[in-house]
């Protein structure tokens, strides 16, 4: 190996060694949470102690074990309310009021036409349940069931199917002279409205706090891939966060949740959710409110939870309260969540994406490949196009390094003069070798660089064309028709001409 690539390999070591300790020693610490506060409470600014939201039934919290269910008798056990709109079917439980049974009609497991709808939402006592869930913290002495909790049984008030034109509004009296109402109402792609408001009829004021979850019982198959995101990911005032679901798990324990936590007070704007590689569930409270994100893992169920928690709400006697919080649910479309983050206002929203370390030069390909499929039709033959451009911008580049490589050939019989000339002085070879570079304006590292930097370019090339949702079930031509999966082509199956896959390894 001559001098040359030896330099070109240590440069590349070099380059990794320095991204990975970075990442390693200089990430900001964590805030640290206030672990005095007694179990079951939530410190708030005044000083109240509020009780903790729970994230599902009061039975799910004292064991891991979960009921064994069939998805279609978990969906039995509550009266439900159809979900119908373009993109999205399925229901809601009138049992705590949670979303919990949603499909993405665009999106089938496989490429068979026949194949089931993505999932993205399952009900409680099915297996691997996940969905969202509305609320009211209570204050104080409150009793337990003077708030509407997860297996409280809501009354549907308004409303028979929720579609874009149709909302719904359910209904809870507890009985008490609080009367709480959620009305939901969802637009034609992903984004629900989830308006919660309480009326006091009573002669006293009260104070609550209303707050949303989304909770994943048990971390679902994920990738493990070191380049792809899965698990939390929040805005929280323009600070984007991510952690891996093999993670939360590793949050420290916060006494006063539980479980292990990671709350951050955000003061204007933000959400925080999970996301899979094409699929994601955000909570979204309005513009400029300030919330409480919490990002937690509750060891003793295996639960995994993103909830947003508002300030405390003074109810005055005769007086009535609302507040309003959008959930996204449904596929990281590049279009539709740029979509609600310039024309609705989702602060950043467009992060929520996985575009990596190298986000500035992912965002600007994967709009070039956007704009090329836009023009061509066809995904396949879009990336052909943007890698030719790409190879074209940087041809000044590789031109230079081509020119130092063959300036370094055109040397190498002198070097080797030099090397038989000094033998075993290092020394000496070093200083003449200097001298004959110098001499022939020679610069050893001007081939080396050229190639580093075009490093990061094809890495975020790489990253766009694995991690976008537009390449799933993408197809280009003859046999390969997904884009986002392995080559299916092998001798065995006569490289796609037979109908049949090649065996995996």
């Amino acid at each position: 190996m001559d001098d040359q690539n030896k330099n070109l390999f240590l440069a590349i070591f070099l380059s990794g060694m320095v991204m990975l300790v970075w990442s390693i020693w200089f990430q900001p610490p964590p805030p640290q949470p206030d672990l005095t506060l007694p179990p079951g409470s939530v410190q708030t600014t005044d000083g109240t102690s509020v009780a903790t939201p729970p994230a599902a039934s009061d039975g799910a919290t004292d064991t891991p074990e979960l009921p064994t269910s069939t998805h279609a008798e978990a969906l039995s056990k509550a009266p439900r309310i159809q979900i119908d709109t373009p993109k999205l079917s399925g229901s809601l439980t009138l049992m705590g009021g949670r979303i919990d049974d949603l499909k993405l009609k665009a999106y089938r497991e496989t490429l068979d036409p026949d194949s089931a709808l993505v999932t993205l939402l399952t009900p409680f006592g099915s297996e691997n349940p996940y969905y969202t869930i509305y609320g009211w913290g209570r204050t104080g002495d409150m009793p337990a069931d003077s708030v509407p909790g997860p297996d409280t049984m809501w009354s549907l008030e308004s409303g028979k199917t929720l579609t874009p034109e149709t909302p719904v509004t359910l209904k809870w009296d507890n009985g008490r002279g609080l009367i709480f109402r959620r009305t939901i109402s969802i637009d034609d792609h992903y984004m629900f409205s989830v308006e919660q408001s309480v009326e006091n009829t009573t002669g006293a004021a009260s104070r609550l706090f209303p707050y949303s979850i989304v909770a994943r019982y048990g971390a679902p198959k994920t990738r493990g891939f070191f380049i792809l995101h899965e698990g939390i990911v929040r805005m929280s005032d323009g600070e984007l966060e991510e952690i891996k679901y093999k993670k939360i798990p590793d949050l420290d324990p916060v006494a006063s949740e539980g479980a292990n936590a990671e709350l951050i007070d955000v003061k204007e704007s933000g959400w925080v959710g999970f996301t899979d590689k094409y699929w994601m569930t955000s909570l979204i409270p309005a513009k400029d409110q300030p919330f409480t994100s919490v990002a937690k893992y509750i060891p003793d169920s295996d639960i995994y939870t993103a909830e947003t928690r508002m300030p405390i709400q003074t109810v005055e006697p005769g007086s009535k309260v609302s507040v309003t919080t959008r959930v996204f649910a449904g596929a990281k479309e590049w279009e539709t969540i740029r979509m609600y983050q310039n024309d609705e206002g989702v602060d950043r929203f467009i992060d929520s994406i996985d575009w990596g370390w190298f986000f500035f030069l992912t965002k600007p390909i994967f709009w070039l490949l956007h704009t090329l499929k836009g023009l061509i039709g066809n995904m396949g033959w879009s990336i052909i196009a943007l890698t030719l451009i790409l190879k074209a911008l940087l041809l000044p580049l590789a031109y230079k390094s081509y020119v130092s490589m063959a300036k370094m050939k055109t040397l190498q019989p002198e070097m080797e003069a030099l090397k038989e000339r000094c033998g075993e002085d290092k020394q000496r070879l070093q200083k003449e070798m200097m001298a004959l570079y110098k001499k022939e304006k020679v610069n050893p590292a001007a081939g080396c660089l050229p190639i580093l930097l075009q490093i990061p370019i094809f890495f975020s090339l790489y990253k766009v064309i694995f991690v976008t949702l537009e390449l799933r079930h993408a197809p280009w031509i003859g046999w390969i028709r997904d884009l986002s999966a392995p080559d299916p082509s092998s001798i065995l199956n006569l490289f796609g001409l037979l109908p049949w896959d090649a065996p995996g390894p």
